[in-house]
């Protein structure tokens, strides 16, 4: 009984201890030193020690060259130290609030004494300013160095629409999409995550539209990660997904601001994290990823046709091979009989079966892709397409596919390219490969079964809790208008949603676009003064 009261009178006092360390002492040499120890005396720390008034104060300035902003760091600090008037006769608390309120013309300044919260203040950017004689140190915002300008995205280009992309740093992406929503309901909240990375996420949304409940949980995953490292939104992504055990991303990564912003005013959830320039949006659902940006800014007619072209596209990319698979193993009959003469001359010569073809073509024109990914870009598209070309046409006249089989593996390939989502473009190749299997084992059965599997799964998704075929599956009528279809924008006042709080209005009174009821030419005063003469 003595031994165990005597094991907690320990654990106490350890637990003060380590508390007591925590704290910064006093003694600015020492601090220096622990500085410099911690830290394996890197070079890329620098401390800068300072002396000013008679008699003396000494200072230390310490930042992390490379992630601070020089001039602001040796102009509005330095210098503005170098040139006030402190004296020691100034109390402790005098003399912090002289730095902060008439020396140093900088902002915003945060005032703290543990010693993790220092570290944490140096790693983001910031600038520590610490006084002899005073456990207490002063951090200043002089976050800069060097970062990629804005550009055009790669992975989300369009033909009309702007230009500008996110970037690696998460306070220029989150000033992208403010310049956009220029509105004081729009809201930032910041945490850090990874216990040795820490770092920087952000979570955007508008307060007056979003569903406080998808906020709530949005927040609540996200303060529950327990991890060393968060090196890209992927990581997140992975760690706050509904279901892990599916193909279909649950959420959706974006780099342009405006598909950004334009999710925002639906009523999601945007997760900026620094160092990436992909932006998470919460809750996802299935249209969403068929959608683009380029389709709200041309005409309704055009962008209905767009979309529905690639719904058709994406369930070709899926069940193509199947079905050739099928027709040519168990269901002849079901091909017209000149085009089944063809296909059977052609595959005279071929050893394999229709599967085992389909299988190695598909297998071929995935290690073409990934290469063509992985090389240096100038020398990608020729491997590409050189491969491609020269492998089909040898494998043909080498008798180990037929030409069919090449036709289909080629269009389920393009029919790929053009779902204007990565993410549900790398589903569609990992599922093709089940169809397959599914085709060469019960024949148009196995298709048929394999999608109606399909539905019932993606029926099954959830995302932040919102059903992932929203507003299908359940049917939101006031979103059937932008989902297979998308009508004109002067249709979409009212907008019942689930993801939103309640029911929204879109915009105000949209009137129908008309002619005027004049139809008489519109010409210049000089003109009609003209022909009045003549």
């Amino acid at each position: 009984m003595f031994s165990f009261f005597k094991k907690k009178y320990n654990q106490t006092r350890l637990t003060n201890d380590k508390s007591q360390k925590d704290l910064l002492g006093t003694d600015l040499s020492e601090t220096i030193q622990r500085i410099k120890k911690e830290t394996g005396n890197s070079s890329d720390i620098v401390i800068r020690e300072l002396k000013k008034g008679e008699p003396t104060i000494s200072l230390a300035i310490v930042y992390v060259d490379g992630l601070i902003d020089d001039t602001s760091v040796h102009d509005f600090i330095i210098e503005s130290i170098y040139e006030s008037d402190m004296k020691t006769e100034q109390t402790v608390q005098g003399m912090i609030e002289s730095l902060s309120t008439q020396v140093v013309a900088m902002g915003p300044i945060q005032k703290a004494k543990e010693w993790e919260q220092l570290y944490t203040e140096l790693m983001d950017g910031n600038t520590i300013i610490l006084i002899e004689g005073i456990g207490e140190f002063m951090s200043v915002d002089t976050i800069g160095g060097e970062h990629r300008a804005i550009e055009e995205p790669e992975s989300q280009v369009t033909v009309r629409g702007p230009r500008d992309g996110f970037t690696e740093s998460i306070r220029t992406n989150t000033s992208l999409v403010r310049r956009k929503i220029r509105n004081q309901n729009l809201w930032v909240e910041s945490m850090k995550i990874g216990n040795r990375t820490k770092t920087n996420v952000e979570i955007m949304y508008l307060k007056d539209v979003v569903n406080e409940q998808i906020v709530d949980e949005v927040r609540s995953r996200l303060q529950k990660i327990e991890i060393d490292a968060i090196l890209e939104s992927g990581y997140i992504e992975q760690l706050i997904e509904d279901q892990v055990w599916t193909s279909f991303p649950t959420l959706y990564h974006t780099e342009r601001p405006d598909s950004v912003a334009g999710n925002i005013l639906e009523g999601r959830v945007a997760i900026f994290v620094d160092g990436t320039p992909f932006v998470l949006l919460a809750p996802a659902v299935f249209i969403q990823f068929f959608q683009s940006v380029e389709d709200y800014y041309a005409r309704f007619d055009i962008a209905t046709a767009l979309r529905f072209l690639r719904i058709q596209t994406f369930l070709l990319s899926i069940i193509a091979p199947s079905v050739y698979i099928a027709g040519t193993t168990f269901h002849q009959e079901m091909i017209p009989t000149e085009l089944a003469i063809i296909i059977a001359a052609q595959r005279e010569s071929v050893p394999f079966p229709a599967f085992i073809e389909a299988i190695m073509m598909e297998v071929t024109f995935e290690i073409l892709r990934e290469a063509g990914v992985r090389m240096p870009r100038a020398v990608g598209s020729a491997i590409s397409i050189v491969g491609a070309l020269v492998i089909g046409q040898a494998a043909v006249q080498a008798g180990i596919v037929s030409p069919a089989m090449v036709i289909i593996v080629s269009i389920t390939a393009i029919a790929n390219f053009s779902t204007p989502s990565f993410a549900i473009a790398i589903s569609s190749r990992l599922i093709r490969f089940v169809f397959m299997v599914a085709a060469a084992t019960f024949g148009m059965y196995g298709v048929i079964l394999g999608i109606i599997f399909l539905v019932v799964h993606l029926c099954s998704l959830r995302s932040f809790g919102v059903p992932y075929m929203t507003p299908i599956a359940p049917s939101t009528f006031g979103n059937l208008g932008d989902t297979l279809i998308r009508v004109p924008l002067w249709t979409t006042r009212n907008r019942a949603n689930l993801i939103m709080k309640g029911k929204q209005m879109h915009g105000g009174k949209m009137p129908k676009p008309k002619p005027p009821k004049g139809r008489n030419m519109t010409v210049r005063e000089s003109e009609k003064g003209d022909s009045n003469d003549s």
